[in-house]
């Protein structure tokens, strides 16, 4: 059955506030999370680091289940504590589905920052009622230094401004305008935990946002079957798709948005495609958990949030020409040269960002 949504927004920062850096899934080098704790503290924040952090099990992730879930609950008991902002991504979050209590997120409301397999627990944080940031994470901080448009933006919302976008016109975009709760993220991370008690797609009136990286379009295409068949797109007001970094086309669609779309046509409801959010260079953050309005046309579109704060309109077009080519995949330690695949992207993104539709 449905059920409904209603996320409140944790209290925002003020200057010197704790924030804390944990690694909730893959292993993070001591020294990229100390860099990232020196843009915290540049950004006039505390930083406080997980007991855990730095340990090592099986070879990739950031301790045991145990050790990494210990660590999410000494930064919710900890009253000092304002804001979690995640090491890195990779794989490891499932398994505080059935380990950690949504009534612990309920009763300690603090910002979550992370995306990737971060995902889990910004579901978890969904059910829970408290909002979240899909957005920046710590060994991004540490590469880029906090200064790009990526991590200043998932700084503002913090501390109070809350981007609402603009966005150019998409090829493969489906006018209308929809509100409804922002749920989703990592497509291969939400999917199997549908029908779960962390499945915030089980919600009535979402907005649901997508994105991937490295999965060729057979097995999206089978994870977006998965979510039709499981009624999610039933429930939704409106689609976000974000970035599909390095997903091979091995199926004769010319992008993965022209694949989704072949079946969200069929559904009646607003689709906006190519928003900068995921793995790639540009990693906008999305409030998820908020009550959202999506505003699709020809012209482009428009995504707002009822969250409180001050207002920022952003405009997506001028973010992406003024960002930089630091990657944004975290899910890659030692942050290796632009594939080839990657440059053909990033072409086919500056030809739809200038009104090149074919």
């Amino acid at each position: 059955m449905p059920v409904s949504l209603s996320c409140q927004a944790p209290p925002f920062l003020s200057p010197g506030d704790k924030v804390a850096l944990l690694s909730p899934s893959y292993y993070v080098p001591e020294s990229k999370v100390d860099s990232a704790a020196a843009v915290i503290r540049s950004w006039g924040y505390e930083p406080v680091i997980g007991p855990n952090v730095g340990k090592e099990y099986l070879g990739k992730y950031a301790g045991t289940p145990e050790e990494r879930e210990s660590d999410i609950l000494w930064a919710l008991h900890d009253p000092e504590i304002k804001a979690i902002i995640c090491n890195r991504g990779g794989y490891g979050t499932i398994r505080f589905v059935d380990r950690l209590d949504l009534n612990e997120l309920r009763k300690y409301p603090k910002w979550l920052v992370g995306f990737s397999d971060i995902t889990t627990l910004h579901e978890m944080e969904t059910m829970a009622g408290v909002m979240s940031i899909h957005g920046t994470m710590g060994t991004f901080l540490a590469k880029s230094g906090g200064t790009d448009r990526t991590s200043v933006l998932a700084r503002q919302i913090l501390s109070g401004t809350i981007p609402h976008y603009e966005i150019p016109s998409h090829p493969n975009d489906i006018p209308g305008k929809a509100t409804g709760v922002l749920v989703g993220g990592n497509l291969c991370t939400f999917s199997p935990i549908l029908g779960t008690v962390a499945d915030a797609t089980r919600g009535k009136d979402i907005i649901l946002f997508i994105e991937e990286v490295e999965e060729n379009m057979s097995h999206i295409d089978r994870l977006i079957n998965t979510l039709a068949l499981n009624g999610v797109f039933d429930r939704c007001k409106g689609v976000i798709l974000g970035e599909f970094t390095d997903c091979e086309a091995n199926l004769d669609f010319s992008s993965v948005e022209e694949m989704i779309c072949s079946y969200l046509k069929d559904y009646n409801i607003p689709v906006c495609c190519g928003f900068p959010a995921g793995h790639d260079d540009v990693n906008l953050p999305l409030v998820m958990g908020a009550e959202a309005t999506l505003n699709v046309s020809e012209e482009g579109s428009s995504l707002s949030f009822k969250v409180g704060g001050a207002d920022l309109w952003v405009n997506v077009a001028d973010a992406l020409a003024a960002s930089d080519t630091t990657k944004a995949d975290t899910e890659i330690m030692e942050f290796p040269e632009k594939k080839q695949s990657e440059i053909v992207r990033a072409f086919n993104f500056a030809r739809y960002y200038n009104g090149v539709r074919k």
